[in-house]
């Protein structure tokens, strides 16, 4: 065992994933795949560190992610870059550069990978953590946004979640939303001694940041702001009424949150958020929404998107919570022990028989005895033990032993891995 102050561990904030836990990653992962194919989505895998413009482009330099949590450094070539914090300008960036927007189609993607925050760890919250989520790019009809907020849910359906809140709003586009941010900073103008120094910085740089701010006093003059509802224009009101309806169609219900704003600068019109309000103050599970001027500003064509994104820690421990990770199924193994150089060399053979009939098979690699050997057997739950000793060495055959039922059978080796697999019907 390792000792002392210099032992070697994980960064504070991040975690191993070990063998019994990787499992449920694989559970959550595998529904989330199946759906998106179901979609019609295709994955993208982008790299886990870009230039820091790309974020301070995508993202917003006056955003708490890119202020106050990016892991960003120098590298050898006098390069700025940051690890991604978050995937969404990772794709532009990539949809951008190989010009996927060349047939003018529309182009639906998700990911699955690690992201980086330098943020306060607590429970679901990670400095290194992991997210799934999807972009559309390419198209402006608000039933896209319908399809990505039902996606999102139907997702968490069918994970076995129940009680979801669905919270949406819009904050329209760039003219009718520059009407409200006039009125919100005259809003808190007459208020500014009671604002937070962060909220104190943001009122003009950034008003709407102010909705969300999660001070005490700042959520109290969020509840008494304006409402940017009532300054939609007539082209993005009608859009939002459209998206409403498309998810009434579907039977899903949704609050309007008119204080619901996303903390990254680059949404439009629809945003939204699931909550799962069992996990108390980490209740948000997924958010997204519409950034149809992103790609534009990243030196592209018009072209409009929508997303959203789901934390998978934060998924999982909601999942635990409710008991609703399968346990890992045990599939059924054998185990060969081989005593003796030559009983090691017919083990090796029946093991890659066995493995080529997709057999989980197990064999000694430290040298054992008997006992140990069995005792290990026994442990990894096989249903057979494949003994070879001297004797079986002698007489050309193995013997098979059942290890709930203690039956044996002496088989010659060459039809050892046809009596496993074949006569008595092993699970692969």
């Amino acid at each position: 065992m390792i000792r002392g102050v210099n032992q070697l561990q994980a960064l504070r904030g991040t975690q191993d994933i070990l063998p019994n836990d990787i499992y449920k990653w694989s559970y959550m992962e595998n529904i989330i795949r199946d759906l998106c194919a179901l979609y019609g989505y295709g994955e993208i895998r982008t790299p886990i560190f870009e230039e820091t413009k790309l974020f301070l482009r995508g993202i917003g330099d006056t955003t708490d992610v890119v202020t106050k949590e990016m892991y960003t450094f120098e590298d050898r070539g006098g390069r700025s870059i940051t690890l991604r914090p978050e995937n969404t300008a990772s794709a532009v960036r990539a949809f951008l550069e190989h010009k996927l927007y060349g047939d003018q189609g529309v182009h639906k993607l998700f990911y699955i990978g690690a992201m980086f925050r330098y943020d306060r760890p607590q429970a679901g919250r990670y400095r290194e953590f992991h997210q799934f989520g999807v972009e559309i790019l390419g198209a402006s009809s608000p039933l896209a946004d319908v399809e990505v907020i039902v996606l999102a849910y139907r997702l968490f359906q069918k994970l076995g979640l129940q009680n979801l809140e669905l919270r949406i709003n819009s904050i329209g586009d760039k003219n009718c939303r520059n009407a409200y941010k006039k009125e919100l900073i005259s809003y808190y103008e007459s208020q500014k001694d009671m604002l937070c120094e962060d909220c104190k910085q943001r009122l003009y740089k950034n008003p709407l940041r102010l909705l969300d701010c999660k001070e005490d006093n700042c959520k109290i003059l969020a509840k008494n702001a304006p409402v940017i509802t009532n300054y939609l224009c007539e082209e993005c009101h009608n859009k939002f009424e459209k998206v409403k309806s498309g998810l009434t169609a579907l039977h899903i219900s949704y609050v309007v949150d008119p204080g619901l704003v996303r903390g990254l600068d680059y949404y439009t019109n629809t945003a939204f958020e699931i909550q799962y309000p069992p996990l108390g103050a980490q209740s948000a599970i997924c958010g997204g929404g519409r950034y149809d001027k992103l790609v534009e500003e990243m030196g592209g064509p018009d072209v409009p998107g929508i997303g959203f994104a789901v934390g998978l820690e934060r998924l999982l421990l909601a999942l635990e919570g409710q008991n609703l990770i399968p346990n890992c199924p045990q599939k059924s193994s054998v185990y060969i022990v081989a005593l003796g150089e030559k009983a090691e060399i017919e083990g090796l053979k029946i093991q890659g028989e066995l493995r080529e009939k997709g057999v989980m098979t197990y064999m000694d690699l430290q040298e054992k005895s008997l006992k140990g050997q069995m005792k290990q057997a026994g442990k990894v739950q096989s249903i057979y033990a494949v003994i070879i000793g001297e004797n079986e060495i002698e007489q050309g055959k193995a013997t098979v032993k059942h290890m709930q039922t203690g039956e044996q059978s002496e088989i010659s080796f060459s039809q050892v891995a046809d009596y496993i697999s074949q006569e008595n019907s092993i699970n692969k």
